[in-house]
Parts: structure tokens; sequence; C-alpha cells
């Protein structure tokens, strides 16, 4: 069986490696980034719906966007075998559309048995505004799904405050 665990280099995601590094059985473990190129970003987001883009390469056969994915990450597997996953792949992957879509299509592409992703923490209007790609994948992906919240911070008082919401 393998593990899917998101990974976009943010403290939630890396948050999430270390969850599942310290309670998972050890199991072998793709580390995925989901890329787009930029343009192909404005094109489907609803803000940009109005105006349509066209998408230029110059002739590339590889986007910026697809390196920087790629050594993210490499990175996060990095990060995941020295939290103390074994059997770590790190996977970067193009989407055609929102992150979450690309992660359901990764998981049942590898047959996971378990997909693993960080939570930003966000509530209410900035939640429905914004999206959520854990929801999404929970609501979208017919496997088990590990959603690691935010690490809980000291707030100015001095106690502990477990985000937004």
């Amino acid at each position: 069986m393998t593990v899917l665990i998101a990974f976009d280099g943010s403290d939630d995601s890396r948050a999430a490696v270390e969850y599942a590094a310290r309670h998972l059985r050890p199991e072998p473990a793709v580390i995925l980034s989901v890329w787009e190129p930029l343009l192909s970003q404005i094109s489907w987001a609803p803000i940009a719906a109005a105006a349509p883009t066209v998408m230029q390469t110059g002739g590339r056969t590889e986007f910026e966007e697809q390196r920087q994915a790629e050594l993210l990450a490499t990175k996060g597997a990095e990060f995941a075998a020295a939290a103390g996953l074994p059997d770590v792949t790190p996977r970067a992957e193009r989407s055609g559309g929102p992150t979450w879509a690309a992660i359901v299509d990764v998981a049942t592409e590898i047959d996971a048995s378990l997909v693993v992703t960080g939570s930003r923490g966000l509530s209410g209007a900035r939640s429905v505004l914004l999206g959520s790609t854990s929801t999404r994948v929970l609501h979208h992906v017919n496997r088990p799904v590990l959603i690691v919240p935010p690490a809980k911070t000291a707030d100015k008082d001095g106690g502990k405050d477990g985000g937004e919401g």
C-alpha cells in the first residue's frame, strides 16, 4: 500500500508530513506537488472567466513552474525521509484544473491506501471564497483521507490558539 501526501512547501503541508511520519505504520509514500503553468491558472480561475487567456509557451517543452514543482517535491521527499518515512518517492504532477482534482487523480492512479493533506485552517467567509483543497479532496476521492490541522500557536496572551474559527 502507498500513502499519498500532498505537499506545497507550506508549514501546513510540513505538519502533515511530520504527523504521518509519527503516527502511520511505515509504508511507501509519494510526496506530491501539483503544478500548473501560470497562464493556465489564470484561464480557469473564476475571477478571470470573463477574459479569455491565450497561452503561449514560446516553443518550450518544460515550464519554470514544472521545474519548481519537481524541486519542491524532492525537498518534500527529503523532509519526509528525515521525519522517518521510509521509501519516499517525490512526484510533481501538472494539473489541468484545480489542485484538488490532480490530487484525487494521482491517488486513484497509484491506488493510494491513504491521502494525507494539511489544512490552512480557514473558516467562515474566507473558506467559502478561497475554497478548500483538503475539503474537496475529502469529498471527491473514494479512499481514506487524513487532514492534519494547522499547528497550534501561542497567542499574544501566552495561551494556546487552535487557529481561526
